[in-house]
């Protein structure tokens, strides 16, 4: 069992926001792959399914970014998973507006959500960062996080989402590279 978690705030008016990018990858991941409805467990909402040969069970933790990590832990304990198998889709100020970048481990350069997933599980999960960009000063980052996307955003942001769960057997395989190589290539076009 792999534990995908989509970090974001729970609520409509969070929706469109770009800290919900990570929600929203997984919500495509689910329609893509046909997983089970949503279901509201392990203090947030959780879906299972099949990638490939791999059982995913997909979470959106309906804690508040901050105490994303109480979800997370939960989930682990229950399916007595370690902390390799979780992966975290979040989204990252310092990759350009929609890259995608895998890595496991590293620090949570500020952002709340890996900061309480850290807390409860280590730092040692993966983490597919999916860039959203700086707005260029410090002082302007809370505004642009906590922003919508643009309306000129829509289509990009809408076949990077497209991209990652179509690609997302690569990751289920634990091949972090292939899977960042192919989004590159479906985006590329």
């Amino acid at each position: 069992m792999q534990i995908w978690v989509g970090l974001g705030n729970p609520g409509a008016q969070y929706a469109m926001h770009r800290h919900n990018i990570g929600f929203m990858a997984v919500d495509t991941i689910a329609e893509i792959h046909r997983f089970d409805p949503w279901k509201k467990q392990f203090q947030g909402w959780a879906a299972l399914g099949r990638i490939g040969s791999e059982r995913i069970l997909l979470l959106k933790p309906a804690t508040f970014m901050n105490e994303s990590g109480r979800a997370v832990g939960e989930a682990m304990r229950f399916y007595k998973c370690d902390v390799a198998d979780v992966t975290v889709f979040h989204d990252e100020l310092d990759l350009a507006p929609f890259r995608v970048k895998v890595k496991t481990g590293g620090g949570t350069a500020g952002h709340n959500g890996l900061r309480s997933t850290e807390a409860h599980i280590g730092n040692a999960f993966r983490r597919v960062r999916l860039g959203i960009g700086h707005p260029g000063h410090k002082d302007r980052v809370t505004g642009h996080v906590l922003g919508n996307f643009a309306k000129a955003e829509i289509d990009p942001l809408s076949d990077m989402l497209g991209a990652v769960a179509a690609e997302a057997p690569w990751l289920a395989a634990g091949d972090g590279v292939r899977f960042m190589n192919e989004v590159a290539l479906r985006l590329a076009d």
